[in-house]
């Protein structure tokens, strides 16, 4: 358990690290002349990708969710009204931006994709001999435990061991539940 002194440290060398990078990326001298996309680019571009990579913790987004601020500051740089404006939409548009990535990624994590029958193509069933097809009809008509213990160990070729720890069941049931499934198959083939 962190105690309250150990948090406090905690939470000291978190705010210290975060100055001491501030401190470092404030560091650059200050353009002479009027200011361009250039000169801010050069000034301000670590500082951003360090934001950035703070809140989405991977440099590559980093560096691409800052592109994509300076990308828009150089679309709306002719109403730009000063260099604290555009340091300001630059900040602006890395959070903006760093949450959007967030978004995604809570999204692409959430998304579970709709169930999508396995059935055959013509082509493939067209490809095999009328014996071929009556079995994998029969097998389609059979529960799903026997299916796979069947398909895994004639298709697979799998041993019952093997069988058990893919399907999560015993050897005992992997060898009981092949023999119904045989018994079921040869009852379903003799009904065609």
């Amino acid at each position: 358990m962190v105690g309250p002194d150990q948090n406090s440290g905690g939470v000291a060398r978190v705010q210290d690290t975060l100055t001491n990078l501030r401190i470092q990326d404030s560091k650059a001298p200050a353009p002479s002349g009027p200011l361009t996309l250039e000169d801010l680019y050069r000034q301000h571009r670590m500082r951003l990708v360090r934001l950035a990579l703070l809140l989405v913790d991977e440099p590559a987004t980093a560096e691409d969710v800052v592109q994509e601020a300076f990308t828009g500051l150089h679309r709306h740089w002719a109403n730009l009204r000063d260099a604290q404006a555009a340091v300001g939409y630059l900040r602006t548009a890395v959070v903006n931006g760093s949450r959007s990535v967030l978004r995604r990624r809570k999204t692409a994590r959430d998304y579970t994709p709709p169930h999508v029958a396995n059935a055959r193509s013509a082509e493939s069933l067209a490809m095999l001999t009328a014996e071929h097809q009556a079995v994998v009809a029969a097998l389609s008509q059979l529960p799903p435990r026997q299916r796979e213990v069947l398909v895994l160990r004639y298709y697979g070729d799998l041993s019952e061991a093997e069988i058990a720890e893919a399907t999560g069941i015993s050897k005992g049931t992997v060898k009981s539940t092949a023999s119904r499934a045989l018994d079921a198959l040869q009852k379903i083939m003799a009904n065609r």
